[in-house]
């Protein structure tokens, strides 16, 4: 599976950030660099950020436009942890190891706003993110992972809280309860990615657009990288391609399924509405196994995303679809419009943990599984510090398993679909 495309997709986000978004132009020609990084989305730039801030000499080739696939596409929440949560990481790591993975994360976190600051990204940073239970066989699930933050892990920043006090968060009866992450948050991704590219070019690195990478060799020197139109030599390639990774490297791809999820925009709502809906502003996730999320817009419009699709196609009657489960939390916007609806391919690894490695003078971060905001800024981190010859962190993420999807792409789409339908029953029955 690869799609690339010269346009963004029509998406709320697209058409609320025209003056920013500018075309960068096609890699013809020959260039040599110390690194180049394939992919201009939250992991590719992160890391070329970081290695540019140390004097390295960096290029980003890009198939699309900067943020074109689920960096530009995605709900817009800060939330501080992997999609896998922490035992992944202790059972592979023993505590010691897993509590440098939560200092990477908090740090992460804190990153993101202070580039946001130092970079004058225009981004619509709003703070908190709300964690909440359908169920109420599953509250524990909250305040277990409130006491294990703070016990096992020195994250006091959670805050429960109780049904009677979650209209002050919510105007929906949908919820049993909620927990307050108070570093948590949310902003416009497409903005916040476009700010991260202007960054990476001003403190040098080359961002080249309609670039797609159909191969690399490996030499004594580096790397030979080709286009269609261009070849570059480096000395190190970091491959941040995520789900879009296709047969530019056979073994990443199998690790990875490419999983379709959408979201749906409402037209603007009038100021008293969406302070019912949400009157602290915060983002809004589930803790079902599908979950629904939320947040409001700077411009008042509720942004609801969820569903899951394994087949590469758009579900039919999409926004109709989305706007039913909508309706399931907020019966209140029956009236209301749909102006946007939109979706794009995230990268599911098999165990859910995050896949990052180096062989040779090829580096990789992928298998995020939905949660890309702030482990994104991890593996920026992560890489650049590798490639540097600091490779304590990289080593952490090496010993997590990464097993490949059994029989491939379609195979393993079928068993994830078949898996996420039992789920799915699992929670409602």
């Amino acid at each position: 599976m690869f799609e690339h495309s010269t346009d963004y997709l029509r998406s709320y986000y697209s058409a609320s950030s025209p003056a920013a978004q500018h075309r960068r132009p096609r890699l013809e020609g020959e260039l040599d660099v110390d690194v180049l990084v394939v992919g201009a989305g939250f992991t590719g730039l992160y890391t070329a950020l970081n290695l540019a801030e140390a004097g390295l000499k960096v290029a980003i080739l890009e198939a699309s436009r900067v943020g074109w696939g689920a960096s530009g596409r995605n709900g817009g929440q800060i939330i501080l942890g992997f999609s896998c949560d922490m035992p992944p990481f202790e059972a592979a790591l023993g505590l010691q190891g897993a509590r440098q993975v939560w200092q990477l994360i908090t740090d992460a976190a804190d990153e993101i706003r202070q580039r946001i600051a130092r970079h004058a990204i225009d981004c619509d940073l709003a703070e908190g993110h709300l964690w909440t239970s359908v169920q109420a066989r599953r509250v524990h699930l909250l305040t277990d992972w409130q006491r294990e933050a703070a016990e096992k892990w020195g994250y006091r920043e959670l805050d429960f809280i109780p049904k009677a006090e979650l209209g002050a968060y919510i105007g929906s009866q949908r919820y049993q309860a909620a927990l307050l992450d108070r570093r948590g948050g949310h902003l416009h991704p497409l903005n916040y990615v476009l700010g991260l590219a202007r960054a990476a070019e001003a403190l040098g690195v080359q961002i080249f657009e309609d670039s797609q990478v159909l191969r690399y060799t490996e030499n004594a020197d580096g790397v030979q990288v080709h286009t269609a139109q261009s070849s570059v030599r480096a000395g190190r390639l970091v491959l941040a391609c995520n789900a879009y990774i296709d047969r530019l490297n056979p073994q990443l791809r199998a690790r990875v399924l490419p999983v379709g999820t959408y979201i749906i925009a409402t037209e603007p709502l009038d100021e008293a509405l969406a302070q019912q809906l949400l009157p602290s502003n915060h983002a809004v996730s589930d803790n079902q196994f599908i979950l629904d999320y939320f947040r409001l817009s700077a411009d008042r419009r509720l942004l609801f995303g969820g569903k899951c699709t394994y087949t590469g196609r758009e579900p039919r009657h999409l926004a109709q679809g989305m706007r039913a489960d909508m309706l399931k939390v907020f019966p209140q916007l029956a009236e209301v419009n749909i102006d946007y609806a939109w979706g794009g391919h995230i990268d599911i690894s098999l165990p859910r943990t995050p896949d990052f490695g180096r062989a040779g003078p090829v580096y990789w971060a992928q298998g995020f599984s939905g949660h890309g905001i702030v482990p994104t800024c991890v593996a920026g981190r992560v890489l650049a510090e590798a490639i540097r010859g600091d490779e304590r962190h990289l080593q952490l993420f090496s010993a997590l398993p990464k097993p490949a999807f059994p029989g491939g792409e379609k195979l393993g789409a079928l068993l994830q679909a078949a898996g996420m339908a039992y789920y799915r029953a699992r929670d409602y029955f």
